[in-house]
C-alpha cells in the first residue's frame, strides 16, 4: 500500500503538510497490519491529491470543530478553497452544503450578520435587537427547535423566505447555509471524513488530547522531546480491538461529562456504568484507562449522593482509592460493620501512605457507631511549627514568596522550589530509566514521558535500571551524573524535571547541602507512589552553604491548611530526622495575629 509520504515533496510543501505526511508515513510503516480497508484507502487517495487540497485538509484538521466558512479559509499557499476543495468533495471527504443546527449558525456566523439574517424574526420579539449572541440563541431556539409547525416558528421561517408547504424538508431544525439565508455569498465546508482522520491520530499519539500541532510547536523548539528508539511492540495498540476499544472508553468518558440532571440522572448512570463494564480488553494500559474510568464515575455518583450505584462501582473499580472510597461510601449509607470490616483490611495491608491516612481517620468514628472499643494508636512525632507576623504586601505577591523574601539572606538564601527541585533531582538522576524504551511505554515521538507512569508496575518492570540509579548515591557518582543530564537533557521535556526553576547554581547549591541519604529516601518515597507522591513537598527549601546543610519550609497562609499529600511528606521528613517545618503567617494587624503568636514561637529572618 502507499506509505501515505509523497517521493516528490518540494521545499515549497508547508510546513504543517510535510509534517501530516510523516505522520501518515510513520503510521503507515508501524500500524499497516491494524489499517482498515477505510484507512488504508485514505492514504493512498490523500497522496493523490493535487497539494492545495491535501493542504486545505490538513489545514481544517488542525482547527477546531469540523464545519468552516469558505471566506475565513484563506491560506496564500491554497488558493480558492472551493476549488481546493473539489477532489475531497468527490471522494466524499468534504460536504459543502451541511445541514447546520441554530448552534451550528450561531457559531459559524457574527452578531451583526445574525441581526441580518434573522431581522424579521427578531423584530417580533421586544428587546431582540439588542441581546448578546448567547442571549439571541436561547431567544430564537423556541422558533427553530420546537416540535410541530407552531404558528409562530410558521412566521418565522416564511419571514426569511423559507417556508416549505408541500413538506420536503426532513428536518427542518437543521438545513444548509443557503436555507437560512437565501442571498449570502459564503459557503460552508463540512470535514466528513474528520472521524477516520480522528482515528488515524489517536493511533499515532495513543491519545485524543494531543493533536497535530505538536510538530509544529516541536519544529518551533517550543517542546523538545528525548529521542527514544521504537521497537515494533512500541506502540499504543497491538491489535485493531484496542482502537475500538480506546473510543468506546473516550464516548463513555465524554458522557460522563453530559449526564443530564434530575430524575433522568440515575438510569442515564446505570446506563453508562453497563456500558463501561461491558468494554472488554486484554491490554493492560486500556484496562488501567477503564479502572480510572469507573473510579471517576464513582466519585460523580458520591457527588450527587447516590450511594447504592457509588459502591456498585467501586465494588468493580481497580483504581487506586477505590477502597478507601467503598469505605466512605458504606459509613455514609449507615452500613458501620462493613465499613468497619473493610476499614479493617485496609489497615492490616494498606495499598498506599494516602489509604492508610484515610482510613486511620475513619476507624475512631466507626468504631464510636459499633460500640467497639478505642484503640489508641501511638501518635506520629510531631512537626515543628511557628508564626511568622510580617506586615501585608501592597500588591498581590503570594505568601510563598513575601516569606521567603522575608527569611533569606546571604548566609542562608532561601529559594520557592515546592515540587520542582526533588522532582527534578530525581529526574535527572533517574533520567535512563524513565525514558527506557519498554513495551507500552512509549508510542510516538512527542511524549513528555511513558505512557505508564502511574501503572502498578512501573517501578517494577524498570527496577533493575532504578536500582543502579539509586546506588549512585552510596558512591557519591549521583553528582556526576546529575550535572551530566543538567547539561545534556537541557529542555528536553519531562514528567519529572522543572526547567524553568532549574539553574546550575540552584543544582549545585542542593547537592552541596543535602545528604545523599536524604535524596535517597525521597526518591525510594518517590517511586512507591508516583501518582501521589510527586506533590506535597514543602514549599520552600533554605541553604547554608558554609555549613552544608538545609531546612525545608512549608508555608501556610492566614486560613490556609495543610492537604493531606503536605501532611504525609512532613510526616515522612519527620519520621527519618530531616530538617523540616511549618511556618504559618499572619499579617501585622490581623486580629488572629496576637492570639497566634501567643502560641507560637516568632521566625526571625536568621
Amino acid at each position: 500500500m502507499a506509505t501515505g509520504a509523497r517521493s516528490d515533496l518540494r521545499s515549497d510543501v508547508p510546513y504543517y503538510l510535510l509534517n501530516f505526511e510523516r505522520a501518515l508515513a510513520w503510521l503507515a510503516e508501524r500500524y499497516d497490519d491494524l489499517l482498515d480497508v477505510e484507512e488504508q484507502a485514505f492514504l493512498r487517495a490523500f497522496a493523490g491529491l493535487p497539494q492545495a487540497s491535501r493542504a486545505l485538509l490538513v489545514r481544517m484538521l488542525m482547527r477546531q470543530g469540523t464545519l468552516f466558512r469558505a471566506s475565513r479559509l484563506a491560506y496564500d499557499e491554497i488558493g480558492c478553497p472551493l476549488l481546493a476543495a473539489e477532489p475531497m468533495t468527490a471522494l466524499g471527504w468534504i460536504d459543502t452544503e451541511p445541514g447546520l443546527t441554530l448552534e451550528n449558525l450561531f457559531a459559524l456566523t457574527t452578531r451583526p450578520e445574525l441581526l441580518e439574517i434573522f431581522a424579521e424574526a427578531i423584530a417580533l420579539v421586544p428587546g431582540a435587537k439588542a441581546l448578546r449572541k448567547a442571549d439571541l440563541l436561547e431567544t430564537l431556539r423556541p422558533f427553530y427547535e420546537g416540535e410541530g409547525e407552531g404558528s409562530e416558528n410558521e412566521a418565522c421561517r416564511e419571514s426569511q423566505g423559507n417556508s416549505d408547504p408541500e413538506g420536503t424538508a426532513a428536518n427542518p431544525t437543521e438545513r444548509p447555509l443557503s436555507s437560512w439565508h437565501s442571498v449570502t455569498a459564503d459557503r460552508i465546508l463540512h470535514v466528513a471524513i474528520a472521524p477516520l482522520c480522528e482515528r488515524l491520530r489517536l493511533m499515532f499519539f495513543g491519545n485524543l488530547q494531543q493533536d497535530w500541532s505538536e510538530f509544529v510547536l516541536a519544529d518551533l523548539g517550543v517542546f523538545q522531546y528525548e529521542k527514544v528508539p521504537f521497537a515494533p511492540s512500541s506502540r499504543a495498540f497491538q491489535q485493531r480491538a484496542d482502537v475500538d476499544v480506546y473510543l468506546a472508553l473516550h464516548a463513555c468518558c465524554e458522557a460522563l461529562d453530559w449526564l443530564p440532571d434530575g430524575d433522568a440522572e440515575p438510569a442515564a448512570i446505570e446506563t453508562l456504568v453497563t456500558a463501561v463494564r461491558e468494554i472488554a480488553t486484554s491490554n493492560a494500559w486500556l484496562e488501567t484507562r477503564r479502572a480510572k474510568l469507573l473510579f471517576r464515575i464513582g466519585q460523580h455518583c458520591e457527588r450527587r449522593q447516590n450511594w447504592p450505584a457509588a459502591l456498585a462501582v467501586y465494588m468493580d473499580c481497580a483504581w487506586p482509592g477505590a477502597r478507601h472510597r467503598r469505605v466512605r461510601v458504606l459509613e455514609r449509607s449507615e452500613r458501620f460493620g462493613e465499613a468497619f470490616a473493610l476499614a479493617g483490611e485496609a489497615c492490616a495491608a494498606p495499598e498506599s501512605e494516602e489509604e492508610a491516612q484515610r482510613v486511620a481517620r475513619m476507624m475512631p468514628r466507626l468504631r464510636r457507631k459499633l460500640g467497639e472499643p478505642m484503640v489508641r494508636v501511638a501518635a506520629a512525632r510531631p512537626v515543628e511549627r511557628s508564626t511568622l507576623a510580617l506586615p501585608k504586601p501592597d500588591d498581590a505577591l503570594p505568601v510563598e514568596y513575601v516569606t521567603r523574601n522575608h527569611l533569606t539572606c546571604e548566609a542562608a538564601p532561601v529559594h520557592y522550589v515546592e515540587n520542582a527541585l526533588i522532582n527534578s533531582l530525581f529526574g535527572l538522576l533517574c533520567w535512563e530509566p524513565v525514558f527506557a524504551a519498554l513495551p507500552g511505554a512509549f508510542f510516538h515521538p512527542f511524549q513528555r514521558g511513558p505512557a505508564d507512569l502511574h501503572a502498578p508496575d512501573f517501578q517494577a518492570r524498570r527496577a533493575g535500571q532504578f536500582a543502579a540509579c539509586l546506588a549512585q548515591l552510596d558512591s557519591g557518582v549521583y553528582r556526576e551524573t546529575i550535572l551530566r543530564h543538567l547539561q545534556s537533557k537541557a529542555g528536553l521535556q519531562s514528567p519529572f524535571v522543572f526547567w524553568g526553576l532549574l539553574t546550575p547554581e540552584l543544582v549545585a547549591l542542593a547537592l552541596d547541602c543535602l545528604p545523599a541519604a536524604h535524596l535517597k529516601l525521597w526518591f525510594e518515597r518517590l517511586l512507591r507512589d508516583i501518582r501521589s507522591n510527586r506533590s506535597g513537598l514543602p514549599d520552600l527549601i533554605r541553604f547554608w552553604p558554609a555549613e552544608r546543610r538545609y531546612e525545608l519550609i512549608e508555608v501556610k497562609g492566614p486560613g490556609d491548611r495543610l492537604q493531606d499529600n503536605q501532611i504525609r511528606w512532613l510526616a515522612y521528613c519527620v519520621e527519618h530526622g530531616m530538617p523540616v517545618r511549618v511556618v504559618d503567617v499572619r499579617w501585622v494587624g490581623d486580629e488572629t495575629t496576637a492570639t497566634a503568636l501567643s502560641l507560637h514561637t516568632t521566625e526571625s529572618p536568621t
